[in-house]
């Protein structure tokens, strides 16, 4: 039986655990660990560093940001993936084709991240690119909505298939906003309607598939006037218009995006009653110490079902699988990095 699992995710100063950390990490508040840039050195040292966290806390949740393109933090000992819209590249000329290599390219980043430990990637991307977002941009699969819906659901295919969960953001979609929420908060003022039939058609159609939703710190002004993140009203309708079962993840509440909520224990209160499920605090020791704090007694069976459930694959053993070796070849040639594997 799943056990309920503590509502805050943070992450680490470096790439191994020091004494102060070992302690916070015991709180049962803490619920899982976000790896970043800092705290990697290599697919390995992932590895042994995962492996030091389980024998801390066996129940913990851990995470990466790793959707290909300029968000890769683990880059040594695993597949370099291109941006999700180098994947769509062709999609109008041979769909067929553009949908299995983003099924393939879900698959290979699944079995790399399951092998050096993890549990999850906050992946894929599902915002339409609206032309006006520097912070979205190729990490969009497209600009055509019905082109990311069926780009995104190849993906998260081939992570199921690594017996790896999706996560799906930015809700309600973050691609129609030229500012960026880690230092302002962006304000998307158009109606609900015209979302409907162009930023929510990826989440509408895969909410049933994803494992996983992170809501965007935007505000959609026409609907509510909080972040989406922070909105008991975009929860609700995630939850009971598009039937989403899964977990909830808030962005980083350390985002510029995210200040309207308060101080960060109003932050993580807030996002916790609007029904977020965990949040996330990182590059700020201290709001996630009050983070903490303020969560005392919360927790959660739906992340908690998140984590990696099957034998994980071997590290040193993927290049023995033919799928691995060309799709491992046919991803470091798109991102550029052509491989003598």
């Amino acid at each position: 039986m799943t056990q309920p699992l503590g509502p805050v995710m943070l992450d680490l100063e470096g790439p191994s655990l020091k004494r102060a950390e070992r302690e916070l990490l015991q709180h049962p508040e803490v619920g899982g660990v976000i790896l970043f840039a800092r705290n990697i050195e290599s697919a390995a040292q992932v590895q042994a560093l995962c492996a030091s966290l389980r024998r801390l806390r066996p129940d913990l949740l851990l995470a990466i940001d790793q959707e290909g393109g300029r968000v890769q933090r683990l880059r040594e000992g695993v597949t370099r993936l291109p941006a999700m819209r180098r994947l769509a590249q062709g999609y109008d000329d041979d769909p067929h084709a553009a949908v299995q290599r983003c099924q393939d390219a879900g698959w290979l980043l699944g079995m790399e991240m399951a092998a050096c430990g993890l549990d999850l990637t906050f992946a894929p991307v599902l915002d339409v690119d609206g032309g006006a977002s520097t912070v979205i941009g190729d990490r969009s699969f497209s600009a055509d909505p019905r082109a990311v819906a069926v780009l995104g659901g190849a993906f998260i295919a081939g992570l199921h298939e690594a017996g790896m969960v999706a996560v799906g953001k930015h809700f309600p979609g973050h691609g129609g906003v030229a500012a960026d929420s880690h230092l302002e908060l962006p304000v998307d003022p158009r109606p609900l309607d015209d979302l409907r039939h162009h930023d929510l058609v990826p989440f509408t159609e895969l909410a049933s598939r994803l494992d996983g939703v992170m809501p965007a710190h935007v505000v959609y002004s026409a609907f509510d006037d909080r972040p989406a993140g922070f909105s008991p009203s975009w929860l609700g309708f995630l939850r009971e218009d598009l039937g989403f079962k899964g977990a909830i993840f808030s962005d980083d509440l350390s985002m510029a995006g995210a200040a309207l909520a308060g101080d960060p224990a109003s932050r993580a209160l807030a996002a916790l009653n609007a029904g977020c499920d965990m949040v996330l605090v990182c590059n700020d020791r201290d709001a996630a110490l009050a983070a903490v704090i303020a969560c005392q007694g919360r927790a959660s069976k739906r992340h908690a079902k998140l984590r990696y459930g099957r034998a994980r694959p071997q590290l040193d053993a993927l290049a023995a699988l033919s799928r691995w070796r060309r799709v491992h070849a046919h991803m470091e040639a798109l991102a550029g990095h052509p491989s003598s594997t």
